[in-house]
């Protein structure tokens, strides 16, 4: 069972998220928050598996919340659910140690795979805060070195942590083994000088090794 707690100043947002997963199998809302500071509490009580957190929050914001969390529970999974891909506050969260980002308006199936995904210790981004993100890369740092070459293979890897999927759904998908799919990842971290899921999504896509539009599910 996947324990998710939900900071949030909204309680009809809430309450609908909560709705939505208390009917997902084998997921429960165990705790529920309505400013940063609260949620911190409830998180180091109730000690969630997955965090789903707002960022525009009274007393404490959701960017300050992530990481007092993270530094009180380094493990923590933290979600962060945004209303706009463009919000200000998404650069910070990610420094902060949130774990990955959606937008509010994402359908049931998508926060259940998300819940799972950050759950199962991966990553995930939605594609509109990608690209707002590769941007950002753009404007800062227009000029690149060469980036390094990565296999077909390595390629539809780091495309398919894009899309949030897991080790074991990569090797299903691909029909290749767990062992070998971690073979994988650890290469791609090692050409791409990264260290997790994110960074090699964010690369991957800041270099054109793969496209925006492959962040779309298929």
């Amino acid at each position: 069972m996947i324990r998710v707690a939900i900071v949030d100043d909204q309680p009809l947002f809430t309450d609908g998220l909560g709705r939505i997963v208390g009917a997902q199998e084998g997921m429960e809302v165990v705790g529920v928050a309505h400013d940063g500071e609260s949620g911190v509490k409830i998180c180091v009580e109730l000690r969630p598996d997955v965090i789903l957190m707002d960022i525009n929050m009274p007393i404490m914001d959701g960017v300050t919340a992530t990481g007092k969390i993270r530094d009180l529970l380094p493990d923590a999974k933290i979600l962060i659910l945004t209303v706009h891909a463009d919000d200000v506050h998404v650069f910070q969260g990610i420094k902060a140690g949130a774990t990955g980002y959606l937008l509010k308006d994402c359908t049931p199936e998508d926060l259940s795979r998300a819940i799972k995904t950050v759950h199962a210790g991966d990553t995930i981004m939605a594609p509109e805060i990608a690209r707002k993100m590769l941007l950002a890369f753009e404007e800062a740092d227009p000029e690149q070195p060469e980036a390094p070459s990565l296999t077909r293979r390595e390629l539809d890897i780091v495309t398919a942590f894009a899309r949030g999927r897991g080790n074991k759904q990569i090797a299903r998908d691909l029909s290749i083994s767990e062992k070998t799919v971690r073979n994988h990842v650890s290469n791609i971290y090692k050409k791409l000088h990264v260290y997790d899921r994110t960074q090699a999504v964010l690369y991957a896509i800041r270099e054109g090794l793969i496209e925006t539009d492959d962040l779309e599910e298929k």
